[in-house]
C-alpha cells in the first residue's frame, strides 16, 4: 500500500479514538462509536471534492447505516481481537489524507468494519449483573 507523503495535512488520525486504552473489555457500542468516528473523517475528507459531494453524501449515508446496523446492542462485549481489528481499521482511515482516496475508503470502510463488528463470537451478548435482575 502507498502512503501518503507525511508533509499533507489531513485528519488527525487519533481523533478516532482508540477502543482499546480502556481497561477490561470493550463494549460494543464502543468498537461502533470508533468505527463511526473514523468514517466521519473520511465523510468530512471525500466532502472536500466538490464534484463528487452527492456521491459522497449517499455512500455516507449508507455507510452509516450499515454500521449501526451491525452493532443492533451496544452494550454487548467484544473479544480483544475485535477492538484491536476496530483500532487498526480507525489509524488506517486516519492515515488517508488524499479526498479521492478517501472517496474509495467511504465505499469498503462499512464492509470491512461490519465483518469485524458481526464477526460471529467476536460480540457477546451482554449479561445482566451477578446477583439480580
Amino acid at each position: 500500500m502507498i502512503d501518503d507523503p507525511p508533509d499533507k495535512p489531513g485528519p488527525d488520525p487519533g481523533s478516532a479514538g482508540p477502543v482499546s486504552a480502556a481497561p477490561g473489555p470493550a463494549r460494543a457500542g464502543d468498537l461502533l462509536a470508533t468505527a463511526i468516528a473514523a468514517f466521519g473523517l473520511l465523510a468530512e475528507l471525500g466532502e472536500t471534492v466538490e464534484d463528487e459531494w452527492t456521491y459522497v453524501t449517499k455512500l455516507v449515508e449508507i455507510g452509516r447505516s450499515r454500521l449501526r446496523a451491525a452493532v443492533p446492542d451496544g452494550s454487548g462485549r467484544a473479544s480483544p481481537e475485535s477492538a484491536a481489528a476496530i483500532d487498526a481499521l480507525a489509524a488506517e482511515a486516519g492515515r488517508i489524507t488524499d479526498p479521492h482516496r478517501a472517496i474509495d475508503w467511504l465505499s469498503t470502510f462499512p464492509a470491512v468494519a461490519e465483518l469485524v463488528l458481526r464477526g460471529g463470537s467476536a460480540i457477546a451478548p451482554a449479561r445482566p449483573p451477578a446477583g439480580g435482575a
